[in-house]
């Protein structure tokens, strides 16, 4: 079986196709522009494979797309190509327009134009998996606020985007709907909680706080720190998204959480008792590393809880994380520490850990 993954130099992505390498039943495509968070030393074992092949192509340039396509004539697609922090997007809007609506209209017509050639039986077997986040249904009520059991997110909230990020997210989950609605395309939509683990480019909270930590610079907390997100160790959802690709049904949303909701407050302490026990020799004037946590002016907009729902995929499809956020943490920290090569041929680049999203800070 054929992936055909975009994106599969980023984050998710880079561990998708590390997930599926493992199996010998898998070939990989992997089409990866290959912007600032794009990289390949994340899959290193794959250069040498012969199941892998990397095509560096634009998902805005339909003709590249086509070749493509004519080329590896893949049975599955995966998209998980797309600009994903909500700090850049506060900053400079226009490139998530391009790549999160834009591309994914491009891929999907290519996409279509492909599966509309296949014989009978193939086109059949195909699906079109696009990859989307929890952040398009807005925010939750926060503990703090209201008494009694906390609603979460399923697969029928209504979607309230509140980012440009996350807008732009919204509309390329209904672009791949309507697809199959008007075309009959064999479409399956996942919208998964925030992941973390091994290869996460620093600009995301854990990592940049790792890091920081151990630069002896300074931890920044929006706000008071009290937002909470569920967290979803990244290998754990790669295994969901394949499961997903290959036992889904077509037609399908399936929401996928690590049943880790826990405060941004929370997260950083937990990084810094972990840094306490594996670091304890601290960098030239730092006591105690939650010394150096700084609360700073909140994200603009910034939603107070997100929460995953996750039974549907567990129930119908048998996935549940493997990870616990004790767990999961733990081996995040530690590959940081056993992987400082990685990460500062990162930092060598345009990103040295400042602050996105606050162009007055």
């Amino acid at each position: 079986m054929k992936f055909l993954l975009t994106g599969g130099a980023g984050f998710i992505g880079s561990a998708v196709v590390r997930h599926l390498l493992q199996d010998t039943d898998f070939e990989v495509v992997n089409v990866d522009k290959l912007t600032y968070a794009g990289n390949l030393e994340s899959i290193p074992e794959a250069l040498s494979n012969e199941r892998y092949r990397f095509e560096q192509v634009d998902i805005c340039d339909a003709s590249a797309l086509q070749r493509v396509f004519a080329e590896h004539q893949p049975d599955i697609v995966m998209h998980l190509a797309a600009e994903s922090h909500v700090d850049r997007s506060i900053d400079g809007p226009g490139d998530f327009i391009q790549t999160n609506i834009v591309g994914t209209y491009m891929l999907l017509e290519a996409a279509r134009y492909y599966w509309s050639g296949l014989g009978e039986e193939k086109k059949q077997t195909f699906r079109f998996h696009h990859i989307s986040t929890d952040e398009v249904y807005g925010d939750l009520p926060h503990p703090d606020e209201v008494e009694g059991e906390l609603p979460m997110f399923t697969e029928t909230t209504a979607y309230a985007p509140s980012s440009p990020y996350s807008a732009s997210k919204a509309s390329s989950d209904h672009l791949v709907r309507a697809w199959l609605r008007t075309y009959g395309f064999p479409t399956i939509v996942t919208n998964c909680s925030n992941n973390y683990g091994p290869y996460h480019f620093p600009e995301k909270l854990i990592p940049h706080m790792i890091l920081n930590a151990l630069s002896g610079k300074a931890l920044p907390v929006y706000g008071d720190g009290s937002q909470i997100r569920d967290w979803l160790y990244v290998e754990d959802h790669a295994r969901a998204l394949v499961k997903v690709a290959t036992e889904g049904n077509v037609g399908e949303t399936y929401n996928i959480g690590g049943h880790n909701e826990k405060r941004n407050i929370e997260v950083v302490h937990t990084l810094c008792e972990l840094l306490e026990e594996l670091v304890p020799n601290k960098p030239e004037g730092v006591s105690a590393y939650k010394d150096l946590i700084n609360y700073v002016k909140d994200r603009p907009g910034h939603d107070v809880r997100y929460a995953i729902d996750a039974s549907k995929i567990a129930d119908e499809l048998g996935w549940k994380p493997e990870e616990t956020f004790t767990s999961g943490m733990r081996k995040t920290v530690q590959w940081y520490l056993d992987n400082d090569a990685w990460w500062q041929r990162v930092l060598n680049g345009e990103y040295q850990l400042n602050r996105l999203g606050d162009k007055e800070g």
